[in-house]
C-alpha cells in the first residue's frame, strides 16, 4: 500500500500512518471510498512521522517556498516549511486572501474551479515544494504548478500524504516528480 523510495526500501514508519488513516465508505457520494486523514491527526506519532518523512526528504533539497493547498495542504506545508528553512505560502480558493491576487482555473469532474495566491508572495528563480494530503486527479496540483511557474518559480516536487492511482492523477503533472507516503491500490 505504501510507496516507496523507487529503489525499493520502505520506511518502517509508513505501516503505521497508513494504519492511522480512516477509509470512509460511500462518503461523499456513493461508490467514493473517502481517504480521511483526521483519524491520522489525532495519532501523534503517525502525525510526527508524517511531517518527519517529508523533511527528511527535503531538507536539504534548497527549497525557499513551501505552497500548501487549500485546506489539507495547510495541515502538513507549514511545519515542513519551518522545518527546512522555508516559507509557507497558502494557494485558496477564490475570495478568501486579502489583497492582490494572482488566479489559476482548473478543471474539475464536473465544472471548473480557481486556485490563487498573493501578489509578491513567491519571487522569481525561488524554488518551491507543492503540498497536498492526497493527489486524485491532479488537477489542483496542476494548477498550483502553473500558477507558480507563471510567476518564475522552479517546482521541485509535489508531495502528498495518499494517492489514488487508479485517478491517474501523476500523469496531469508532466515532468513534476510526485512523492507519496500511502497508495490506496
Amino acid at each position: 500500500m505504501a510507496s516507496n523510495d523507487g529503489q525499493g526500501f520502505r520506511d518502517p514508519r509508513i505501516a503505521g500512518i497508513s494504519s492511522a488513516i480512516r477509509v470512509i465508505p460511500d462518503f461523499p457520494k456513493p461508490g467514493i471510498l473517502f481517504q480521511d486523514i483526521t483519524t491520522l491527526l489525532l495519532d501523534t506519532k503517525a502525525f510526527r512521522d508524517t511531517v518527519d518523512l517529508f523533511v527528511e526528504r527535503y531538507k536539504d533539497k534548497n527549497i525557499s517556498v513551501v505552497a500548501g493547498i487549500e485546506a489539507r495542504g495547510f495541515i502538513f506545508g507549514p511545519p515542513i516549511a519551518l522545518a527546512i528553512g522555508a516559507k509557507f505560502v497558502p494557494m485558496r480558493k477564490p475570495k478568501k486572501l486579502p489583497g492582490k491576487v494572482i488566479s489559476e482555473e482548473y478543471s474539475l469532474e464536473y465544472g471548473k474551479d480557481v486556485m490563487e495566491m498573493h501578489v509578491g508572495a513567491v519571487q522569481p528563480g525561488e524554488r518551491a515544494l507543492v503540498v497536498d494530503d492526497l493527489i486524485a486527479t491532479g488537477g489542483t496540483l496542476a494548477a498550483a504548478i502553473r500558477l507558480l511557474e507563471r510567476v518564475g518559480v522552479h517546482v521541485v516536487e509535489c508531495a502528498c500524504v495518499i494517492e489514488l492511482p487508479e485517478l491517474k492523477g501523476r500523469e496531469r503533472l508532466g515532468e513534476r516528480p510526485l512523492f507519496v507516503l500511502v497508495s490506496s491500490d
